[in-house]
C-alpha cells in the first residue's frame, strides 16, 4: 500500500503480539508440514477472505500439512520486522508493504529470500504487468524497480474522487472530465455554502491531492526520476510548482477547509459517509467500505486531467532468509495466484492482478476494477508520493499541512520537501 497509515480499527485487528527470540545458533530445518504465515488484513475484507479461501486450498492440496496463521497489525510488522526476521522465530511467508523504505530496506539487509526463480517457473512474472512488478524486485542499494524479485503481490489499488451523486444532481454539477471542469463543478459547490472536498491533512489524503495535480502536469520519465532516482528532480519545475501554487489557491477559494490540516484519514472518510462533503480524493481501500456503509447514491471517477495516478501493486508476499518451509511458502502464494482465489477477491471488493474479469459478477466491483484497467492500459501507476524515501510520509504530511493553514508559502515548502530527498537520493547512490 502506498505506505498508508491503518486506520485504527486494523491496527486493533491484531490478536497476538509479536514475539522474537533472537536466540543464538543456526537456523533450524522445518517439517515440511507445517506453514507460518502472517498478514494483517481484516477477516471480511476482500483479501482477507480470498486468503482465508487460499488457506483451504493450501491445506486440501498438501495432505497432512497445517497453516498455522497469526494476524499482526500492520504496524507490529512494521515497527518490528527488522528484528523477528532476523530471528529464528521468522514466519514461512508474510504480507509486507512495498517501496524503497520498507521492503527494499528489508531486501538490502539480507532478511527476505530472493524468489526469482520461482517468480518465473511459477509464471508470477508473467502474470504481473510492468507497472506492477516495479514494488516487487528491488536492487542492491534496496531501490525498487529492477533487480531481483523479493516479493509478489497478488492485489492492486489506486487513487480516485469518490463523489456523492445526490449532492450533484442537487446543484446540478456534471462529473468532471478535466481539472478545468473539476475547478468550475467545486466553485459551484462554493458559492451554494458547500466545502467541496473531504480532506484529512494530518494523515496520508491531501499528500495524495498534491501529488495528483503534480501527476497532471508530468509523464511517465518524471515519475520514474521521481521515485526511481533515474536522473535528478527539480522540485521548483512545472510539476511540482503547479501541485503546490494549485494546493494553496483550492484553499484560498474555499475548496479545501482551512481546518482541515489537523484531520485524520478516519476522520475525513467518516465525514464524507455523513454527507458533509461531496468529493473525497483517496485510495481504493476505501470502496468495500463505503460499499457496505454508504447510505446514499455515490459513485467514483478517475482524477481529470492526468493519465496518472497514484496507485501499486498491494502489499507483498515475502519469504523471510531465516523461513523454515520456503517451499510450502512458494505453494502458498501460488494458490493465492489462481485465478479461483482472484476472482474471489475481485467479487469481494478487491482489486485482482490475475482474475478472469469476466467472472466478477458484482457491479461496484466491476466499476473498481475497471477504472484500475483504465489506469494499467495507459502506463498509469505513478506510485506513491512519499516512497522514495524513509521517512519522507512524515515530510509531505508537514509540508502539505502548511499550504493548508498558510504557515509557509508554495515555494518554501518545495524547499522544505526537497531537502530529505536529495538527501536520501544521494545517501544510496542515486
Amino acid at each position: 500500500m502506498f505506505s498508508r497509515t491503518r486506520s485504527a480499527a486494523v491496527v486493533a485487528a491484531a490478536v497476538l503480539a509479536l514475539t522474537a527470540a533472537c536466540g543464538g545458533g543456526g537456523q533450524q530445518q522445518g517439517d515440511g508440514k507445517t506453514l507460518k504465515l502472517w498478514h494483517y488484513e481484516g477477516a471480511s475484507s476482500a483479501m482477507g477472505i480470498a486468503w482465508s479461501e487460499a488457506i483451504k486450498q493450501f491445506e486440501a492440496s498438501h495432505p497432512g500439512a497445517k497453516v498455522v496463521f497469526e494476524e499482526k497489525s500492520f504496524e507490529q510488522i512494521r515497527q518490528s520486522a527488522s528484528m523477528i526476521l532476523n530471528s529464528n522465530d521468522a514466519p514461512d511467508v508474510m504480507e509486507y508493504n512495498k517501496g524503497n523504505a520498507s521492503a527494499g530496506l528489508l531486501s538490502k539487509q539480507g532478511l527476505l529470500t530472493d524468489i526469482s526463480a520461482e517468480a518465473d517457473k511459477r509464471g508470477w512474472s508473467k502474470a504481473l504487468t510492468p507497472g506492477l512488478a516495479t514494488t516487487a524486485k528491488y536492487d542492491t542499494r534496496g531501490v525498487m524497480g529492477s533487480g531481483k524479485w523479493y516479493g509478489v503481490p497478488n492485489y492492486a489499488e489506486y487513487v480516485m474522487a469518490y463523489y456523492n451523486k445526490d449532492l450533484f444532481a442537487k446543484y446540478n454539477v456534471a462529473v468532471p472530465t478535466t481539472i478545468e471542469q473539476l475547478e468550475t463543478a467545486m466553485a459551484t459547490f462554493r458559492s451554494n455554502g458547500v466545502t467541496p472536498l473531504g480532506v484529512g491533512g494530518a494523515e496520508y489524503p491531501a499528500q495524495q491531492i498534491f501529488y495528483l495535480l503534480a501527476l497532471s502536469k508530468a509523464d511517465r520519465a518524471w515519475v520514474e526520476d521521481f521515485q526511481l532516482y533515474k536522473s535528478k528532480v527539480d522540485f521548483h519545475g512545472p510539476q511540482l510548482t503547479y501541485a503546490a501554487n494549485t494546493f494553496a489557491d483550492w484553499v484560498a477559494k474555499g475548496y479545501i477547509d482551512k481546518n482541515s490540516a489537523g484531520v485524520k484519514a478516519e476522520d475525513m472518510g467518516q465525514a464524507w459517509e455523513q454527507q458533509k462533503y461531496p468529493i473525497m480524493i483517496s485510495g481504493s481501500w476505501w470502496y468495500g467500505r463505503m460499499v457496505k456503509e454508504a447510505t446514499f447514491g455515490w459513485g467514483t471517477f478517475l482524477f481529470p486531467g492526468t493519465k496518472l495516478h497514484p496507485g501499486s501493486s498491494g502489499n507483498l508476499w515475502v519469504v523471510p532468509a531465516k523461513a523454515k518451509n520456503k517451499q510450502l511458502a512458494y505453494d502458498f502464494i501460488d494458490i493465492t495466484m489462481k485465478p479461483e482465489i482472484q476472482n474471489l477477491l475481485g467479487n469481494s471488493g478487491g482489486i485482482p492482478v490475475a482474475a478472469d474479469t469476466s467472472k466478477i459478477t458484482d457491479a461496484k466491483s466491476k466499476e473498481l476494477i475497471a477504472n484500475f484497467d483504465t489506469i494499467t492500459k495507459q502506463d498509469g501507476i505513478a506510485f506513491y508520493p512519499d516512497w522514495p524515501a524513509p521517512g519522507y510520509y512524515d515530510v509531505l504530511v508537514a509540508g502539505v499541512q502548511k499550504l493548508i493553514n498558510g504557515s509557509a508559502r508554495p515555494d518554501a515548502v518545495l524547499d522544505e520537501i526537497a531537502k530529505p530527498y536529495n538527501d536520501n537520493r544521494a545517501n544510496v547512490g542515486g
